[in-house]
């Protein structure tokens, strides 16, 4: 007998049989929801797992780091407090070498330091604790050099093998580590590690008047040191803190080499000379990034956290890492889902008899309109029941729904018709009120401008009668206090100094405030203009500010093209923006000036690129570039840093200076344009014409 006869009764009876359909209909749900619920349940239990085992470790890492921190910073503070001891300034001050080096290596030997130096004011060794006395200069470890500056710290640094024998011959036996084969580790020929890991600290030494007489320099090596990685595992994976037998280990790199750990090899020997795997070193030591995720430390799979370690030259030098036995955990988990995924299928059993129990009825006609439902969820508008068959009431019903999605998708149709006119209109009259608002806003900003402006007119020549006549009275004053009292008034000369800027400072801003308020009464002899040469002079006048600030110059001046416009003003405008960019950059960093020639319709790229030239064009103009690399301008402020009065800088500057640079550049038919990226610096671009095209009435 073949197959298709052995299925053929099963067929006739879910054909004739209002129950066998029912027990499909039932069933399938069941058959088909258990496996997705199960692979969703194992999906977000195993992420939630994960991320929580990720957030466990991560929180271990940074306990870890921070007291690793306070242990490279607690040499330092024992440094310190060495180098301020009033016992060893007496026995400097006694000039008895022998006293000196005694209570060097008690401080040593107190402190727990494998060596301390005493040097001298250029950073050459004088004398040492537990080191060899040599000629090198230790004033290349930034924390000497801080030190000889007037500030204690400390930092991790790296010593080579001929650096750690310079110092002492046994703390370079100490350091070396045999590296040991490590499956997944990066490819390397050496055979050991020479090289030693050390938390170097210097403290300056300074006299009752506050007098650097010398540096007190000490070091820790980490090699083999598993004291410190002990005492950071004893704090992280304190008892209880990692139930189901999994345990915690902590581990210091030198590079990719573990030079400190608790990992444990065989027979309890520790993981010393073991290397991370490539992947790890990769991401953490060539990458800078920190990992957290599972690793596969020397024989077993862990929860592992690694973040580089940077030496005091701010070079990537080793790893610290934390981690924990990840088996227990994932036993845990795959159990906890074992008995959920059990007790899921019990629960579907149960729900398939209590459904089978109340099922009394299905037939061919709510089938097809399921159908129909579907495809019209599927997006098949003309999807119909039909004809069922069937004369019964829900044959009826069939026959009502067709009707019902026929009177639906007319209204649809109407609709979609009123909603396309609808969104038709609407987008024009949103087309007409952006234009319009566009229009508002220029105008708005242009009457808050010309509003600001009348009154400033309006105060200018009071403000100017007003503050310049006491001021030149008091001027005058001083002027004949300082002849009248002559020597006698050294003691009082800065007050006096002070006194002068003040009045300096008055006049200045009365005259930028006549200046922003009557420009054409500013206005100077327009000629031919040299870009090049004018910015040249600038930076001549703006030394004093370049040097402050150690800012670097970079100049490019490919115009060819003079400009006619007043020489002081553009070196006023010019001046302002080299200004703004160097204070731009307290840190210092780069200012970059560059002139070239503008063609109009060649674009206008506010970054400082060069214009697209257009074939056949004459030159325009000049396009003048200020570029800082300074934390950029503002999103919200770009709009308004050339708005008279406005200023990001709280405690100085009138808000003036951009409004009156753009009055005086646009009076001429030019503009200044500034582009910005946050975190990227700022490029203030000034646009010249060769033949000044003068705005508005005012008199140039």
């Amino acid at each position: 007998m073949g197959l298709p006869a052995l299925l053929r009764p099963l067929f006739d009876y879910f054909g004739a049989s209002v129950r066998a359909k029912l027990l499909f209909l039932v069933l399938a749900p069941l058959l088909l929801g258990f496996p997705v619920l199960m692979a969703l349940v194992w999906y977000w239990s195993d992420s939630s797992y994960q991320k929580l085992l990720i957030f466990k470790v991560g929180s271990d890492l940074v306990t870890a780091h921070e007291y690793f921190d306070r242990v490279v910073k607690g040499v330092g503070t024992q440094v310190d407090a060495l180098a301020a001891s009033q016992r060893l300034q007496a026995a400097i001050a006694s000039k008895q070498d022998a006293a000196i080096a005694a209570e060097l290596e008690a401080a040593r030997r107190r402190n727990g330091l494998d060596f301390i130096y005493l040097l001298d004011r250029s950073g050459k060794v004088r004398l040492a604790a537990a080191a060899q006395r040599t000629a090198a200069d230790h004033a290349v470890w930034p924390v000497v050099r801080a030190a000889l500056h007037g500030s204690a710290g400390s930092a991790i640094d790296v010593y080579d093998a001929a650096q750690l024998a310079a110092v002492d011959a046994s703390l370079a036996e100490r350091a070396g580590i045999n590296l040991v084969p490590t499956p997944k580790a990066a490819p390397d020929v050496r055979k050991s590690e020479t090289s030693g890991m050390v938390i170097h600290a210097a403290a300056p030494i300074v006299n009752a008047g506050e007098q650097l007489i010398g540096v007190v320099e000490g070091g820790l090596l980490l090699n083999g040191n598993l004291g410190i990685v002990d005492t950071i595992n004893a704090i992280v994976y304190r008892d209880g803190s990692l139930p189901l037998a999994s345990k915690g280990t902590t581990t210091l790199f030198l590079g990719d080499t573990r030079i400190a750990t608790n990992v444990r090899l065989f027979e309890g020997e520790r993981a010393l000379g073991t290397r991370v795997s490539q992947r790890v070193r990769d991401h953490v030591l060539t990458q800078g990034k920190t990992w957290l995720d599972t690793a596969f430390v020397v024989n077993d799979l862990y929860v592992s956290g690694y973040e580089p370690v940077l030496d005091s030259f701010g070079k990537r030098v080793g790893m610290l890492y934390v981690g924990f036995l990840e088996a227990p955990f994932r036993s845990a988990k795959e159990n906890a889902l074992a008995l959920i995924f059990a007790i899921f299928a019990a629960i579907s059993l149960i729900g398939c008899a209590w459904s089978l129990n109340w099922a009394r009825g299905i037939f061919r006609p709510i089938e097809r309109m399921n159908r129909t439902i579907a495809r019209i969820d599927g997006g098949e508008s003309g999807a119909r029941v039909g004809e069922t068959g069937s004369r019964d009431e829900l044959g009826r019903l069939a026959g009502e729904f067709d009707h019902l999605l026929d009177v639906l998708a007319q209204k649809r149709d109407e609709l979609q018709r009123s909603a396309d006119e609808l969104d038709h209109k609407v987008a024009e009259r949103t087309a007409e009120l952006e234009e319009a608002n566009a229009r508002l806003r220029v105008a708005q900003r242009q009457l808050v401008i010309s509003e600001k402006l009348a009154a400033i007119g309006e105060l200018t020549a009071g403000v100017a009668h007003e503050i310049n006549n006491p001021i030149a009275v008091v001027q005058g004053n001083l002027d004949v206090l300082r002849e009248e009292l002559g020597p006698a008034a050294q003691p009082v000369a800065t007050e006096i100094r002070l006194i002068d800027e003040q009045v300096d400072r008055i006049r200045v801003i009365v005259t930028k405030l006549l200046q922003f308020a009557r420009p054409g009464e500013f206005a100077g002899y327009v000629e031919p203009v040299d870009c090049a040469a004018v910015l040249a002079d600038c930076l001549v006048l703006a030394r004093h500010h370049l040097g402050k600030r150690s800012v670097r110059v970079e100049q490019d001046y490919a115009a060819t093209h003079w400009v006619g416009i007043n020489r002081q003003e553009l070196q006023q405008v010019l001046i302002n923006l080299i200004v703004n960019a160097v204070q731009a950059m307290p840190d210092g960093g780069t200012l970059t000036l560059s002139a070239r020639d503008w063609y109009e319709g060649g674009g206008e790229d506010g970054g400082g690129e060069p214009e697209i030239v257009p074939a056949g064009a004459a030159p325009h103009g000049v396009r003048i570039d200020v570029r800082d690399t300074g934390e950029g301008i503002r999103p919200e402020d770009l709009d308004r840093i050339f708005d008279p009065f406005f200023t990001t800088k709280k405690t100085q500057g009138t808000g003036l200076g951009l409004s009156i640079s753009y009055s005086l550049i646009e009076r001429y038919g030019g503009r200044i344009t500034v582009h910005s990226v946050r975190g990227a610096g700022a490029t203030f671009s000034v646009w010249l014409r060769c033949e000044p095209e003068y705005s508005g009435s005012e008199t140039v």
